[in-house]
């Protein structure tokens, strides 16, 4: 029997390297001889860079600046000439020094230095994971680290965060790295809002960052002010408003391609390549509920297993999902840690033991 396994992590519990070994270990328990095939998943935002370094990217170790302009440990990956930058690295909310929320001034500066880095190692090929912003700055940060200067009135940078987006009055794209317009960009998303309104970076995703309601208008009124200077091209395009904006700047002046994240990670690691002759997939992640419908880890896995016939477990620390759902009904089987486990509290701090439970009597119900 040979079962593949391809959990995204649970976030704020487990990572996707955990959770499948936990997998393994119950499956194993239960038949011995199965051949297993372990694949770190994670679907454009924080862990898709250790997913696609499992999958042979090379992780290259760089200096770069944090949020508030600390300087921070930070890799990008490489293979061949493509490179995956994720977010989160440099300008991730775990990356904020003592993990202090900064929704006016935290910037995505780092993450343009990151990929300044990958241009230097040569790629040709940049893929941008962009989950777990720490910043809702419309990507400008990023973009005066790749050269471009933001003016204000009197010919001066402005600084650094959201909220002075409303002091600019100029983009000076004159120094601008040039290798930019010779690279293939891929937003890696699977955030569909724009950037402006009520389903906006600011008004969606800024609160999750430390924005008050006082602080939303003003991430509002400043993204709105940029978006006037910068450009009302890519305002409404879906993704436009993934990472507080960055998507915005993306495609407006890096010209990329929003591809769905999953999608994307599931190519470099080759799911569809390893998936032949298995008997069965345990997918999972921390809370299946409806976003989880659109374009999370488990989906995209269920969509390719089903063109090939092969089963799909899926284990989730919750399940917010009506089981009659058309969806829902095409997994072989939808397991909650919690039917295994009452204390919720165990099921976030200690979920290993209640995951291998799980995936053993899995491995019993496909055994027998």
């Amino acid at each position: 029997m040979k079962i593949v396994i391809a959990p995204d992590s649970f976030k704020g519990s487990a990572s996707s390297r955990e959770v499948s070994q936990w997998i393994e270990n119950g499956i194993l328990s239960v038949i011995p001889d199965c051949e297993t095939i372990k694949i770190a998943i994670g679907d454009g935002g924080e862990g898709t860079l250790d997913a696609v370094i499992s999958a042979g990217f090379t992780p290259i170790e760089v200096e770069v600046s944090g949020p508030t302009n600390k300087t921070v440990q930070s890799k990008f990956g490489m293979r061949d000439s493509t490179a995956l930058v994720e977010l989160a690295q440099a300008s991730g909310l775990s990356q904020l020094p003592g993990n202090k929320l900064e929704p006016l001034i935290a910037t995505s500066y780092g993450t343009g230095q990151l990929i300044k880095f990958a241009l230097d190692h040569g790629a040709k090929q940049i893929i941008l994971a962009v989950g777990g912003s720490a910043c809702t700055d419309a990507g400008a940060g990023a973009l005066q680290a790749l050269g471009a200067k933001l003016l204000d009135g009197q010919g001066r940078e402005i600084r650094q965060g959201g909220a002075a987006l409303r002091e600019c009055q100029k983009i000076d794209l004159s120094s601008l790295d040039s290798r930019i317009s010779e690279v293939e960009f891929i937003l890696a998303s699977d955030v569909t809002n724009p950037l402006l309104g009520a389903n906006g970076a600011a008004h969606i995703y800024s609160p999750q960052k430390g924005a008050t309601a006082a602080d939303v208008e003003t991430l509002e009124g400043a993204l709105t002010h940029f978006s006037q200077i910068a450009g009302s091209a890519h305002v409404n395009t879906p993704g436009a408003g993934a990472a507080g904006g960055f998507g915005y700047m993306a495609l407006t002046f890096l010209n990329a391609q929003a591809r769905s994240g999953i999608e994307i990670v599931l190519d470099l690691v080759h799911f569809e390549k390893q998936l032949a002759g298995a008997d069965l997939v345990i997918t999972g992640e921390g809370k299946f509920d409806a976003q989880s419908l659109s374009g999370k880890a488990p989906i995209g896995i269920l969509e390719i297993a089903s063109k090939q016939s092969v089963p799909v477990a899926m284990i989730c620390g919750q399940a917010a999902l009506n089981s009659s759902g058309e969806i829902v009904k095409k997994f072989h089987s939808i397991t909650a840690l919690h039917a295994f486990e009452s204390d919720i509290n165990k099921c976030i701090t200690r979920p290993g033991p209640i995951i291998e439970k799980i995936a053993a009597s899995i491995a019993k119900s496909v055994a027998s």
